[in-house]
């Protein structure tokens, strides 16, 4: 399957600027979506972090519709009341119906309707059917007949174009959505997806070559501070050691300054989003960490939400015996500071020997016999509910890491979405990611990717496929995807074996890493975030309504894009030192310097690199039009008020 090179897979700079004369005051626009105020799941994200790019383009004529939640309203909307009267009456009456609808508006004559996956569909093909003079956009962030033939483990890229669409809907019982969002395809004016494997995924079950994409960005948040993110890093990490010297009190037998923290995290889809691969990837690099007699330790976390009842015992009172030790040792260090400081005053050097009394001792033995443990570290930090069916813990006795002594690799299952007032883990998402030192995402089936995205964007190396999109886009943007930690596993054309392994050398090349390139590594992909901010990745938004404004009202509106030449766009060079990497490494590459302090020889400049990737991006894209106050809004089943969204 060839990507074709078009518009919809343009570099940043690809698409030409509109027009500064180009008039929205006549126009408005509404985004409706069922993740309005209502996370749910990546489209929350989506919506959420572009609304302030969008809100600086539409001004008061940008409106979002979706559902009135009520717990969502009292956290994430704030209540108003409409200044207009049009819209006033227009509240009024839908209210008298039962529905609470917000908006504010002019009544302008040009409407374009943005409608995200199959939920809003329905509205898409009320309003061509009535013939509405409404200007439609149908975005759907992944198909719903992909997503269940994947999770069915079918051999999806490869037969894309023999499925007998109708059928399959059929046979798994969603042929009523299944016409649903393929109708909301073909009456849209225009019709986008989130990645170019989506475009082709769409093409062949939802029968519509879709007219653009519109990849997911993220409002990157730059810090005062130079390099402030690895002060970050070394913070969460910290925290993160913290709960591991809980976990693992008893067999605490590997020295944590040499262990790296991987993470996976997601929705529970364990072969869509990877974690059948990665598990057998951690089997075959714990093999070799072993075999290679390294002193690296590997401790692999897994964030996928499932069912469970309760916190593991286990699990917490070993976070109980570590905050024990750390009070023990708290007043022993208090006694002993004491009596050193008394030593000092009346100015004599203490005497070792008479700092730590008997009980000293016999507080710090008690200490040390409570942390004995008969039992393995447990594997799961929660009690589960299918415990004997979960395929996590299923492949886990079937490749046996079992958090082992002997094992250089381990595993932590946390099934629960992360949250700082957790009693065991308490760390928000965020912070977590931070912490760690690698993000491994192998998908088989992602759209877009959100998680490596975070991962970018705070400065954390991350593995994504050539079936993801971001994985797609990265490979399109960076001459050398690797040496900015944007690892690319190919499950496209390698079989499942074939790319278990090449996973496995990602992983065991990442772990003889030195900490000097690890940080070089981190400083490099820190630069790329500007590649996923919405003020670049924007600009296909706006092509998309330009575009249905065109096809609905061409009269007034005209839009004629252009086809890109070979030389537009832009792609990140290769860095002027070797990636950090010792498979590629060479005698000018960065190198461990602990034990040397000569760095003539280092031809790596941190400033100069990104000085020459700055050279490489254009200026962020800024809107023409007047910056003026937000006007976001959520809508709708009963009650009566006016909402606006806070950013």
């Amino acid at each position: 399957m060839p990507l074709a090179r078009s518009l919809s897979a343009t570099s940043l700079s690809g698409l030409e600027e509109w027009d500064e004369d180009f008039d929205l005051e006549d126009a408005v626009l509404f985004e409706i979506a069922w993740e309005v105020a209502n996370k749910v799941g990546g489209i929350y994200t989506v919506i959420q972090t572009k609304a302030r790019l969008t809100s600086e383009e539409w001004g008061e004529n940008y409106f979002l519709v979706g559902p009135y939640v009520e717990s969502n309203v009292r956290t994430q909307v704030e209540l108003i009341e409409p200044t207009n009267p049009v819209m006033k009456r227009t509240i009024d009456k839908m209210n008298s119906s039962g529905c609470k609808y917000t908006a504010q508006c002019e009544d302008p004559p040009h409407v374009v309707a943005h409608f995200h996956e199959w939920l809003a569909g329905l509205g898409l093909v009320l309003c061509r059917q009535r013939q509405l003079s409404v200007a439609t956009i149908f975005t759907t962030h992944a198909t719903l007949l992909g997503r269940y033939l994947c999770a069915g483990n079918v051999d999806f890229y490869n037969n894309l174009a023999e499925f007998n669409v109708d059928k399959e809907a059929g046979d798994r019982q969603i042929y009523h959505r299944y016409c649903l969002e393929r109708a909301a395809a073909h009456c849209a004016h225009v019709f986008t997806t989130v990645s170019q494997i989506t475009a082709i995924e769409a093409e062949h079950l939802l029968k519509r070559k879709p007219d653009i994409v519109t990849p997911n960005g993220l409002n990157v948040k730059k810090f005062s501070a130079v390099h402030e993110f690895q002060n970050l890093h070394a913070q969460s990490k910290n925290r993160i050691q913290e709960f591991v010297r809980g976990h693992f009190y008893g067999h605490l037998d590997f020295n944590l300054d040499k262990c790296l923290f991987l993470f996976i995290a997601g929705r529970y889809e364990f072969s869509n989003k990877g974690a059948d691969i990665f598990l057998e990837a951690l089997a075959r690099l714990n093999y070799l960490l072993r075999v290679n007699h390294s002193d690296v330790t590997v401790i692999a976390f897994f964030i996928m939400p499932a069912r469970t009842n309760n916190f593991n015992v286990e699990t917490l009172k070993g976070q109980a015996v570590r905050k024990q030790l750390w009070d023990t040792a708290q007043t022993v260090k208090e006694r002993f500071g004491k009596k050193l400081y008394e030593s000092l005053l009346v100015g004599q050097l203490p005497d070792i020997s008479k700092m730590l009394d008997k009980e000293d001792f016999t507080i710090m033995k008690r200490a040390i016999f409570a942390t004995q443990r008969q039992c393995q570290p447990p594997i799961c930090t929660h009690n589960m509910l299918e415990d004997s069916s979960d395929p996590i813990l299923n492949c886990v006795r079937r490749i046996g890491l079992f958090n082992s002594s002997a094992d250089r690799v381990k595993i932590i299952f946390h099934p629960e979405f992360l949250s700082s007032t957790s009693p065991l883990l308490p760390m928000d998402y965020e912070e977590f990611v931070r912490g760690c030192h690698l993000g491994v995402f192998p998908s088989y089936y992602e759209p877009w990717g959100y998680t490596p995205a975070e991962c970018t964007v705070m400065g954390i190396p991350s593995i994504s496929t050539n079936l993801s999109g971001f994985g797609c886009f990265m490979e399109e943007h960076i001459a050398d995807p690797s040496a900015y930690g944007i690892y690319i596993l190919d499950r496209r054309f390698r079989g499942v074996d074939e790319s278990c392994n090449q996973l496995t050398s990602f992983l065991f090349q990442f772990c003889k890493q030195s900490r000097r390139q690890r940080i070089i590594q981190r400083n490099r992909t820190e630069r790329l975030s500007d590649l996923l901010d919405w003020r670049y990745l924007g600009r296909y938004y706006t092509a998309a309504r330009h575009m249905a404004l065109a096809k609905a009202f061409p009269d007034t509106y005209l839009y004629e894009p252009q086809e890109p030449t070979s030389t537009t766009g832009f792609r990140y060079p290769r860095p002027a030192s070797v990636p950090p990497s010792p498979a590629l490494s060479r005698h000018s590459s960065p190198h461990h310097s602990e034990a040397e302090d000569n760095d003539e020889e280092e031809r790596y400049d941190e400033d100069l690199e990104a000085e020459k990737d700055r050279v490489n991006i254009r200026q962020p894209y800024t809107t023409p039009f007047k910056n003026k106050s937000p006007a976001i809004y959520g809508g709708n089943s009963n009650g009566d008020g006016v909402t606006n969204e806070k950013n």
